[in-house]
């Protein structure tokens, strides 16, 4: 399976779950950690829990292992690693505060 799969079926995952402003990033030569990035808003923090549950249900049927979940959804913002596949599940708060987006998004920096 390839890392383009494992991200769209993680994002079908959070699309099932009714998860909001599902973003998918290609952040191949921009990131030095991961190939894709996927960002998701849950509406609260059991909202969010039943995200995360099921992405990694959905990636765990397919034979894809999580490496590590860092954060809790009573926080607001819980991380989902697959190595070459990083997920991102907020509240709507903490996505506007953090908006990590940008590290995608934005245009470069001239030196």
């Amino acid at each position: 399976m390839t890392d383009e799969e494992i991200a769209r079926a993680a994002a079908a995952a959070l699309e099932d779950k009714k998860a909001a402003d599902i973003a998918v990033y290609d952040v191949r030569g921009k990131s030095d950690i991961t190939d894709y990035t996927i960002v998701a808003t849950g509406t609260s923090a059991p909202h969010l829990r039943a995200l995360i549950r099921d992405v990694d249900r959905a990636l765990n049927a397919l034979g894809v292992k999580s490496t590590r979940q860092s954060g809790e959804p009573e926080t607001g913002w819980v991380v989902l690693d697959y190595i070459n596949v990083i997920v991102h599940v907020f509240s709507e708060e903490a996505r506007a505060y953090y908006n990590i987006e940008q590290l995608w998004t934005a245009p470069a920096q001239q030196a």
